[in-house]
């Protein structure tokens, strides 16, 4: 992407010298990148308040094949993954054929998923995964009773959805387009919820307990709705915002219902949890239900693709060949 006369972002493709790319300890030969909602913010006119400086290569995430390294972690032939740490925003990203990291911002690819399945998952997935670890970790276990997700058609909402109905729990996902139903359904959700059944705050801080755990993408009113649906020490893992910043609830669920909300970071999450969530994801994860959400793109739709996302008309997930 480049700035014309007027200051504002232009995106098409250009070639460039390996000598142009940045600073970093491992050079990958990408193969596959994916279309996020913070993509369609880099890609738009002023950059999304996200990108510092043009030139500039988008894609917060990607996945390919280790080129060359002077780190001793990976070496050429190794397959590899990345999301997070500002790639794509402040560093240049996964909408290139080629990338140069940080060694330490990098995952081995597990066994078993190839780059185009993990760019299928991509941030939106691993986001998920975190989202229904971190449910886990304070409790949830299947046969509690519904686990709610918002924003279900979406990339995170639609591998959540996957992920939960394979491990065993209830799935009732929330969306605001009928024609979602079906896909939600094959995915693995029993139970469909209109979006306008939740997208109004409620005069009343303590509804019916109605679900054991959530995985939230959207924010705003509808979280402060769901918060007071909760039953008696379930937790909710916020993940997005795609319905606004501001939070118009209440602490009485937190202090009469013991509610626990958790907030979950994929950008700067320790390698650790990093590596625990990607082996969970090839154990977890069933890739016929993977390969059902799936569109592939290549780099010559990315701009009609990041306008799309931003208006909530991108289902399921982007999976863009970098080398068609």
């Amino acid at each position: 992407m480049e700035q014309n006369d007027e200051g504002l972002a232009e995106a098409g493709i250009r070639e460039i010298g390996e000598d142009q790319l940045p600073e970093g300890d491992v050079t990958v030969a990408v193969e596959y990148s994916t279309v996020n909602y913070k993509d369609g913010l880099c890609l738009s006119a002023k950059g999304g308040g996200l990108v510092r400086a043009y030139p500039h290569v988008p894609g917060i995430d990607f996945a390919g094949t280790v080129e060359s390294s002077r780190d001793d972690r990976y070496k050429p032939g190794d397959k590899v993954v990345l999301t997070g740490w500002r790639v794509g925003e402040v560093h240049w990203g996964g909408y290139a054929q080629k990338a140069r990291v940080k060694a330490d911002w990098l995952v081995p690819l597990p066994e078993g998923l190839s780059p185009a399945q993990a760019m299928a998952v991509g941030t939106a997935g691993f986001t998920s995964m975190l989202a229904v670890m971190a449910l886990e970790d304070h409790g949830l276990k299947p046969g509690q009773g519904p686990v709610l997700v918002t924003g279900a058609a979406g990339g995170v909402g639609s591998v959540a959805t996957a992920i939960l109905a394979n491990l065993g729990y209830e799935v009732a996902g929330v969306t605001g387009r009928p024609g979602s139903a079906d896909y939600l359904k094959s995915l693995g959700a029993t139970q469909i919820v209109a979006r306008e059944e939740l997208n109004e705050t409620s005069k009343r801080p303590l509804e019916k307990e109605t679900w054991a755990g959530c995985v939230d993408a959207v924010g705003g009113e509808m979280l402060a709705r769901v918060l007071g649906q909760m039953k008696y020490g379930a937790s909710v893992s916020a993940v997005g915002l795609a319905g606004g910043a501001a939070l118009p609830a209440t602490v009485i669920p937190f202090l009469l219902r013991g509610v626990n909300l958790l907030g979950i970071d994929s950008v700067m999450q320790p390698y650790d949890n990093r590596l625990r969530a990607w082996q969970r994801i090839a154990s977890d994860l069933p890739m016929d239900k993977l390969e059902a959400m799936v569109r592939p793109a290549t780099l010559s739709d990315l701009p009609q693709l990041g306008a799309d996302i931003l208006k909530g008309q991108v289902q399921g997930r982007v999976v863009v060949d970098v080398n068609a």
